[in-house]
């Protein structure tokens, strides 16, 4: 789920799944076709929709992968076992189903091409989803700054994008993992939570006044800013995104 400064949204529109992807074992990518659409920026997310058919509604807000005026919205959904709606879409959706979407929300979390700071992103867990649409961007823009991503996940299994991200590497956009229960084998990093030597050792440091994206879990978005701000960051440089259960 997604929360953040809410922009001027769109009446509810009818959106039309066209695929369902694994994206792990718990988490699927969605993407919808969205007649009347008004396009998003990167960052931005969405509200969801569903009815039963006894009338009971159900919204939860969802973060969007793709940007652009595109009407074909992407979603990265993980499930939470408890949650009300992403079981449903993680493991009942199927291609040719039919929701209600209401957006694009959010002025505060989003990236233009049109900045000119370097970036540091740092996702937990699904975390990943706004930030991948900003990556996305930044390499299609083709943009001179550095952007770096510092990517925190349970296991090599859990990450979403992860052949994607490894694949838009290049010398602008830098890419580390941090593995906080499994690292892969070979690996020179050992499992663990991400913590002040981490950010020091693969943040962009405070000096080159990098604007920073944390987007995750509440604890995970509040531990990482914390340790930001400890090492300099100004705390106005860093915007934040947290989600809970859906």
């Amino acid at each position: 789920m997604a929360t953040g400064n809410r922009s001027q949204v769109s009446d509810w529109l009818v959106g039309k799944v066209v695929s369902v992807t694994a994206a792990t074992e718990h988490a699927r990518v969605i993407v919808l076709d969205v007649p009347g659409w008004p396009g998003n920026q990167p960052g931005q997310h969405l509200d969801l929709r569903l009815t039963a058919e006894d009338g009971y509604q159900a919204v939860r807000s969802y973060s969007i992968a793709s940007f652009g005026p595109d009407p074909v919205v992407e979603l990265g959904v993980d499930e939470y076992v408890d949650g009300e709606v992403s079981p449903y879409l993680v493991r009942v959706i199927r291609s040719g189903d039919l929701v209600e979407v209401r957006g694009p929300i959010g002025r505060y979390f989003v990236w233009s091409d049109t900045q000119t700071d370097p970036v540091q992103l740092t996702a937990g867990g699904s975390g990943i989803v706004p930030l991948m649409s900003i990556v996305r961007a930044h390499h299609g823009a083709a943009h001179p700054e550095p952007m770096r991503l510092l990517y925190s996940v349970r296991t090599p299994a859990d990450a979403l994008y992860a052949d994607e991200l490894t694949g838009l590497v290049d010398s602008t956009f830098t890419l580390d993992w941090v593995h906080t229960r499994e690292a892969p084998s070979g690996s020179v990093r050992r499992a663990g939570r991400i913590d002040a030597a981490t950010i020091a050792e693969l943040a962009l440091p405070p000096d080159v006044e990098p604007l920073v994206y944390v987007c995750g879990p509440t604890g995970f978005v509040e531990s990482v800013a914390s340790i930001l701000v400890q090492r300099g960051h100004r705390a106005d440089r860093i915007r934040t995104e947290r989600f809970g259960g859906l």
